[in-house]
């Protein structure tokens, strides 16, 4: 990648921020630091495609896990725009949910581009 690993950490964690906060005036501020225009994300059970479905689609989650946060669970390994984290949700009750993996495309801007994740262990 061209951005230092400390910038490609910011990116990753302020995504995984935006799945943890609560409210939505927050966490809308907060994904639009680093989500690219147009980027998708797709993961299992949902493609949501731009800002607006994915605001939708995490806002379902909390609606489901109040209090649950996303955290980084790994390094992040990443090479000609292309990185992969694994994560987990860490539920309001301290319930910790089996870890799933990201890959994220970044663009030139240095933003998200591209976000394909699945749940679970390899």
């Amino acid at each position: 990648m061209t951005e230092p690993s400390s910038t490609l950490e910011q990116l990753v964690d302020t995504y995984c921020t935006a799945w943890s906060d609560p409210d939505p005036a927050r966490r809308r501020e907060i994904l639009a630091r680093v989500w690219g225009e147009g980027a998708t994300y797709t993961d299992p059970l949902v493609h949501a495609a731009g800002a607006e479905e994915l605001l939708a689609h995490i806002d379902s989650v909390l609606t489901q896990r109040p209090g649950a946060i996303v955290i980084r669970t790994s390094r992040i390994d990443g090479h000609h725009g292309v990185a992969r984290f694994e994560w987990r949700v860490v539920e309001a009750d301290g319930n910790r949910l089996p870890t799933g993996i990201d890959f994220i495309e970044v663009d030139a801007a240095g933003r998200i581009a591209r976000v394909v994740g699945f749940f679970g262990p390899l």
